[in-house]
């Protein structure tokens, strides 16, 4: 991981960004219902207030603007009263509305949905989703060879409803195998981009299913070790490198060739406040991918993205201002022990079960990343304490820690596996765990229980130990003595 996500954030402004897609407009109307209606029993709403924005291919190209990034919007619309909020949204939003086709027999595509008291009563949704005609194609693909030319990444946005048909995969086939960019795909239809040399690919769960058929999944109900135990299938079958599928408020499994799977986390809110959120993701994962970010780092900003949207109603953008408050550490850390008491009464008042991991976590490596995933899926909630930097030296010698207390903070931090994070100078975690008495005590490989100080008071607690499996030869240790045999190896660690 990289010691400091923000470096990536800033990479984001100035790349060029092409979407491709079906663009829609989302309209919320909010209102109040006092009564029934007398045709028929259903409630009569009051409409108090309109919100139009941006949908789709459209919601993606504003959130990829909201992080920095110069956007080209390539779409069709029609020359109605939709069409035109979908201009002004986007104009609003400062987003070049040059690539927008206008043909006159469509209708635009548009949701709209209706609310009072904040619930969601309907929505409905229309516009035309029928191929386009000839003309309109033929706008489409210059309008995406030109684009093509002059972008760092292509995201293409396809609900399949008719504007990305089988010239334009065509044609990004050919663009790409001549001037390969970072191409995500987001589509309901992953097979039909199979062999254009996707970078990333975000089906959801459901999408996932449709590729590998039901039965791939029948023997599980763990929906994170179903998409674990098909990654190769998945990604074989999508042909991209990398594929991120979400799972709502599970978060996400991230699989990529040659590395084992990586999970996010997120933070679980009513299904009728979660428009939008997987085009945030796209955005971020795009960008970040496109900024040079490893896959890791790329899924955590994405995931962190998505985390800011869902706390919105409707359809919402994340700005860069907001990713980097979200992925900065002073939301997770708690200063002093009053705050952690605080946070444990409010898990436990949630009935959230606690998972509990203590170290030192000097230079993050993937045996760390391992450890605190493999905590997190143990509970539904990880806190984790670390070591001070007197105490880094007490038990690793005078030339320890590498990275401060303050840096270790924020890379753990920007974990989305770690919900607490608490510092301890103590020579053993014992006081922490008697605060917040854990669920699950959770160490790495290289301890036995009865090496551990700790296992008596955690069981006295009601709570169990649980071992995490090493992964061989990933230790700080082995990181530090390996860039001393070669010091020229940077990405060491990393």
């Amino acid at each position: 991981m990289s010691n400091n996500l923000s470096q990536v954030i800033d990479q984001f402004s100035g790349l060029r960004v092409a979407v491709i897609g079906d663009v829609m407009l989302d309209s919320y109307f909010a209102g109040s219902a006092d009564r029934i209606c007398r045709e028929a029993p259903v409630p009569v709403v009051q409409i108090h207030g309109r919100d139009d924005q941006p949908g789709g291919a459209a919601n993606t190209a504003a959130n990829l603007a909201a992080l920095g990034a110069d956007v080209t919007l390539i779409g069709v619309i029609g020359s109605d009263e939709a069409g035109m909020r979908i201009m002004a949204a986007l104009q609003q939003r400062r987003i070049a509305t040059g690539g927008l086709i206008v043909e006159p027999q469509r209708a635009t595509l548009a949701k709209t949905r209706i609310s009072a008291a904040e619930q969601l009563l309907v929505r409905f949704d229309q516009g035309s989703t029928a191929a386009l005609s000839a003309a309109a194609e033929q706008q489409l693909l210059r309008q995406l060879r030109a684009a093509f030319q002059h972008c760092d990444a292509l995201v293409i946005s396809d609900y399949g409803y008719g504007v990305l048909g089988s010239a334009a995969i065509q044609l990004i086939a050919e663009l790409q195998a001549a001037d390969p960019r970072v191409i995500v795909a987001d589509s309901k239809r992953l097979r039909s981009y199979r062999r254009i040399g996707i970078t990333a690919a975000k089906p959801n769960f459901d999408e996932a299913v449709q590729l590998l058929g039901p039965r791939s999944f029948d023997n599980t109900k763990d929906r994170c070790s179903a998409i674990t135990a098909a990654s190769e299938r998945l990604l074989d079958g999508i042909g991209a490198r990398i594929v991120a599928v979400t799972l709502d408020h599970d978060g996400g499994i991230i699989l990529e060739r040659g590395r084992p799977p990586y999970r996010t986390y997120t933070t679980p809110a009513p299904h009728t406040r979660a428009a939008g959120a997987g085009d945030t993701f796209v955005g971020a994962l795009t960008l970040a991918l496109a900024a040079g970010a490893d896959t890791p780092n790329a899924a955590e900003l994405a995931a962190a993205a998505a985390r800011v949207v869902i706390g919105h109603n409707g359809t919402a953008t994340c700005t860069q201002a907001d990713l980097r408050e979200q992925v900065a550490a002073a939301g997770v850390f708690c200063a002093d022990r009053a705050r952690l008491v605080e946070r444990v009464v409010a898990y436990r008042r949630q009935g959230r079960r606690i998972a509990f991991a203590n170290g030192c976590f000097d230079i993050l490596h993937r045996g760390h990343i391992q450890l605190l995933n493999q905590a997190k899926a143990l509970a539904d909630v990880l806190i984790v304490a670390i070591n001070s930097d007197d105490g880094v030296r007490r038990i690793k010698g005078p030339g320890r820690p590498v990275n401060r207390l303050d840096d270790r903070l924020q890379v753990l931090g920007a974990l989305s596996s770690v919900d607490c994070l608490v510092a301890f100078d103590e020579e053993t975690p014992a006081e922490l765990l008697a605060v917040v008495q854990p669920d699950i005590f959770v160490k790495g490989g290289d301890y036995t229980r009865a090496q551990l100080p700790e296992a008596g008071l955690v069981e006295q607690y009601g709570g169990t130990i649980h071992i995490v499996p090493t992964i061989s030869d990933h230790s700080t240790s082995s990181v530090i003595e390996r860039i001393r045999r070669e010091p020229g190896e940077r990405a060491v660690g990393a």
